[in-house]
């Protein structure tokens, strides 16, 4: 029987929302441009209380460092996703954070821990254009299609990654391989392994004063 070719076309439309937590520093004014941290949590903190997102990484960070001097936006990403489902979703939450908000474009961050991690590296990776530096912590790129090939979209990216040695959650040499392969590519990545340290290497990272200073030194 003759297989005849045909074509299939419909306009589709979808309504997305994403609960966030925003931070604007003591000094924000419109008249000045600010740097903006994008922080996605890890799987433990999905869901529909947004609260949740406050126990680790960024959003903790503010709750103990009132003047922290970035804007900060910190979405919950809805049950039963991923934030590499939801990167459409984020792309748009960050141009409706950056309309209504004094952000500097060239001074945009994006970081992410554990689940959040491979959100960082996977959506970095894509947009890279959207961001000054990105900051995975102990993520990788398990079951990712194309990568790590597909990470060199970062070459001209500045990547400071963050793992724990002890990892037995995400083996830190998806790190490792990630964090090559971008130099191979003529990328800036730099790597920090914990030796001491298992899953649970954000608390170290996110506490660091350093890892601040190294981004508010990062423009695009």
């Amino acid at each position: 029987m003759i297989q005849i070719p045909h074509t299939f076309s419909r306009r589709i439309t979808r309504r997305i929302s994403l609960d966030y937590l925003l931070h604007l520093p003591p000094n924000y004014s419109r008249r000045g441009k600010f740097p903006l941290i994008l922080f996605l949590h890890g799987s433990g903190e999905r869901g529909s209380n947004i609260e949740a997102v406050k126990q680790h990484g960024i959003p903790k960070a503010v709750e103990q460092w009132p003047d922290f001097p970035f804007i900060t936006v910190s979405p919950q990403c809805p049950e039963h996703t991923t934030w590499i489902m939801q990167a459409d979703a984020l792309l748009l939450l960050l141009d409706d954070v950056m309309r209504r908000h004094a952000v500097d474009p060239a001074r945009v961050y994006l970081t992410g821990l554990s689940m959040g991690g491979y959100g960082a590296w996977y959506l970095g990776s894509e947009h890279p254009e959207r961001f000054a530096a990105v900051v995975p912590v102990c993520g990788g790129f398990d079951g990712l299609l194309g990568y790590p090939e597909r990470v060199c979209g970062l070459r001209y990216t500045p990547v400071w990654a963050f793992h724990g040695a002890k990892d037995k959650v995400v083996p830190p040499s998806e790190s490792r391989i990630l964090v090559r392969k971008l130099r191979r590519c003529g990328g800036r990545a730099r790597l920090t392994i914990y030796p001491d340290a298992g899953h649970d290497c954000w608390t170290r990272a996110y506490a660091d004063p350093r890892l601040y200073a190294w981004l508010a030194r990062q423009q695009r």
